[in-house]
């Protein structure tokens, strides 16, 4: 590599060579970038150079020993690297940011306000959805009109913006990012104000949001990459046939036109199978690239990434994982089995869930809360990790900001400390 070439990004945890399903890539992972730096051409030292190779994930060493080696694979969805080389960098100054708002919550309106004033002279283009602006306190704030006029407006679903945002801005909690997530198939950096309830996923405090802007849009700052799952929903159309009688009656079959509907979702958290409104218990199978593993037989089944193992996962009784391991998680909703334990398998392989034959009642699924569904026979759900990940940018770094939002949002083993046992006490 030549002295003073610009590098867009210094590692890129996660590739993709051949994505099917229609996922094809519109844009860089951390930021829009043309050239990589990768580690055979590294100058890092020998002991860095197996670090960051083999700290926190696979090697992405192929030969062992003098003359074995791993057949290569052109189908591999990722490849891991150390958290702490994951930084974003850019190859062109940001110009444009989409500002994401909780909708409905007049506490944020001055943290807003000011965020787009100051945006705006710093001379960057403003995206923000136009149900923000009907907001009637937002909307006839005349102090706030000629920043309003600045604005580049869309809509949820109509509007593609996917090639416009540099970086995306969220005030709110959690469900603020899960929101700016589901926007994009390729999402651009998010930087995430703690200005919800709980704040697990958001790890800015908005005082300082001026000195912490400015250095974003510099540069250089610790970024993790966020593994989605990449969620395939079909099912059968169940419109009847008409059919006409020689006495001219028309009669339906319970014959369907044998059509399909397929539908698409990339989903941060986690997707949720549970037994809706009935009483009775959930029946599903559950197969893995393939092969059926299990029937799950209670209140439901959750399909998690590690991000989402903090969530609806650990109140399930699952473990937490760190967003940089690359794994699924599948954990019971009140199973009704004692040796039904949450398990994680690799990332990369290919879930199916379908209503068991002899269930007694359909089933309701849900991505990240939303888009929540009925399931029935013949309907089937494919999950598995996603080419595009959600690059989210750090207050700190991703091992440090984790368990950070375990210690406040979790108390994670928090209990009074022992007091101190003198020599003398420990005699009686």
């Amino acid at each position: 590599m030549e002295t003073g070439e610009q590098v867009g990004v210094e590692a890129v945890p996660y590739c993709c060579s051949a994505c099917d399903g229609g996922e094809t890539p519109t844009r860089g992972l951390a930021c829009r970038t043309r050239k990589t730096r990768s580690l055979s051409t590294s100058s890092a030292t020998a002991c860095d150079y197996r670090r960051n190779q083999s700290l926190h994930g696979p090697s992405p060493v192929t030969t062992f020993g003098p003359k074995a080696c791993m057949l290569q694979n052109p189908h591999a969805v990722m490849h891991i690297q150390d958290p702490a080389s994951q930084r974003l960098t850019w190859n062109k100054p940001p110009k444009s940011v989409l500002v994401i708002k909780k909708i409905q919550d007049a506490s944020l309106l001055q943290p807003f306000k000011e965020l787009c004033v100051f945006l705006t002279e710093k001379n960057m283009i403003v995206y923000v959805e136009r149900k923000v602006l009907a907001d009637p306190a937002i909307a006839a704030d005349e102090s706030f009109a000629a920043v309003i006029q600045k604005f580049c407006t869309f809509r949820e679903d109509l509007d593609d913006i996917s090639n416009r945002v540099d970086f995306i801005i969220c005030l709110g909690g959690d469900g603020t990012l899960l929101y700016a997530s589901s926007l994009f198939q390729s999402v651009p950096p998010v930087m995430a104000f703690h200005l919800g309830s709980l704040g697990f996923l958001t790890p800015f405090n908005f005082d300082t949001y001026q000195s912490q802007v400015t250095q974003i849009i510099e540069g250089n700052t610790a970024i993790i990459l966020r593994s989605r799952l990449r969620v395939r929903v079909v099912k059968e159309s169940r419109e009847k046939k008409a059919r006409v009688d020689e006495k001219g009656i028309i009669m339906t079959n319970g014959d369907s036109e044998g059509s399909r509907k397929a539908m698409q979702y990339q989903v941060l958290n986690e997707v949720v199978v549970d037994r809706g409104p009935s009483s009775y218990l959930s029946n599903v199978d559950l197969f893995l690239d393939g092969h059926l593993i299990t029937t799950v037989q209670g209140d439901g089944v959750i399909v998690s990434t590690p991000t989402g193992s903090t969530a609806y996962a650990v109140a399930a009784g699952a473990s937490m994982i760190h967003p940089n391991v690359p794994a699924i998680m599948i954990t019971p909703i009140c199973p009704h089995s004692l040796s039904f334990r949450p398990i994680v398998v690799p990332a990369g392989v290919e879930l199916k869930i379908m209503l068991s034959r002899d269930a007694r009642n359909t089933a309701w699924v849900s991505f990240d809360g939303r888009k929540r569904q009925e399931i029935c026979h013949g309907d089937s759900i494919t999950i598995t990790t996603s080419c595009f990940p959600v690059p989210s940018i750090c207050f700190r770094d991703p091992v440090n900001d984790w368990f950070e939002s375990l210690a406040q949002c979790l108390h994670w083993n928090v209990r009074k400390k022992q007091n101190y046992l003198s020599s003398e006490e420990d005699e009686f």
